[in-house]
């Protein structure tokens, strides 16, 4: 059996240049950074990475990109699920070629209302056009922005036709009460990923394998420190710690802008504030009031600069 992927996972932010095209190598040295200081895998071309504001052939080469760089795929979880079957395939197939330790997917997210039947076809289809052994399919369940809810009975389905390659799933939903049902369902065999910073202790006692969040790209030791501390007595302490910083952060403008406006300051790189339309950058008042709020809440990231310093925290 493959070995199932676990811990912090970031849903990698996209950096682009003036003219939108991707930035490679601020993506390439980004990425290096959050492997070195705490995240044990990366998920390029998640929500928080503008994934579906950017075509099949640009996502294909920014994964080709970071390979090439010597990021190791192994540790690379990167969104494929698109609307059209045929991109999905092609995406997948792709990561499947270059060694990716999995993919996360998206259900097609266009129509809505479709039954479990319809769902179950698209993901069967998929698997079946690939016919790799090697693929490893985590699900993504954010029906928030999909509209499309991934239940509970779909999931067991595709586990029990497919055990070897539905193998896990995040849950961004928000609703503790689903996580936990998913906890309970099904870990520890099939890896339960939270997308919610504040239900990671909770997620990891449960059985779970971990979080992917948006958070990640900007705290990866504090994710990975109460990853690591989960069953000792510094836990509660530190999730209190992860939950004060991304509640601090909600709310404002869409945190993608947000996010990046944090990584452009702590690097002092202008660079990072560029987003691709319809997101809109922060104005000069909101980047102002968030890093005056992570300031006072003694916000640091280690090691990050502008010149792709790639040194490991202090201990």
């Amino acid at each position: 059996m493959a070995q199932r992927m676990k811990g912090v996972l970031a849903p990698v932010l996209t950096p682009v240049r003036p003219d939108l095209t991707p930035d490679t190598e601020r993506f390439v040295r980004h990425c290096r950074w959050l492997l070195d200081h705490g995240c044990s895998g990366l998920a390029p071309f998640g929500t928080s990475s503008e994934a579906n504001s950017f075509s099949t052939d640009e996502r294909l080469a920014m994964l080709e990109s970071l390979v090439a760089a010597g990021l190791p795929a192994a540790q690379l979880m990167p969104g494929t699920g698109c609307c059209a079957l045929s991109d999905t395939v092609r995406l997948t197939a792709h990561a499947v070629k270059l060694g990716c330790g999995g993919v996360l997917m998206l259900p097609p997210f266009y129509y809505k209302n479709i039954p479990d039947d319809g769902l179950y076809r698209y993901f069967a289809d998929v698997i079946e056009r690939i016919g790799d052994a090697r693929l490893q399919i985590y699900l993504y369940h954010i029906p928030q922005m999909a509209n499309v809810p991934l239940s509970l009975g779909l999931i067991e389905r595709l586990i029990k036709a497919y055990p070897s390659t539905v193998v896990g799933i995040k849950d961004s939903a928000g609703d503790w009460n689903k996580t936990q049902a998913l906890l309970k369902a099904f870990a520890p065999d099939f890896a339960v990923f939270t997308g919610k910073d504040a239900f990671l202790l909770k997620t990891l006692l449960g059985g779970g394998a971990g979080c992917i969040t948006a958070c990640a790209n900007i705290n990866p030791h504090g994710l990975h420190a109460l990853y690591q501390a989960a069953h000792n007595a510094r836990a509660d302490e530190l999730q209190t710690q992860v939950t004060k910083l991304v509640t601090l952060l909600d709310g404002r403008a869409y945190f993608v802008a947000t996010y990046k406006g944090i990584i452009a300051h702590y690097a002092a790189d202008p660079g990072w504030l560029a987003v691709r339309p319809p997101i809109l950058e922060l104005t000069p008042q909101q980047s102002h009031g968030v890093i005056r709020d992570l300031a006072a809440l003694g916000f640091t990231m280690p090691g990050l600069g502008a010149a792709g310093r790639h040194d490991r925290p202090a201990a």
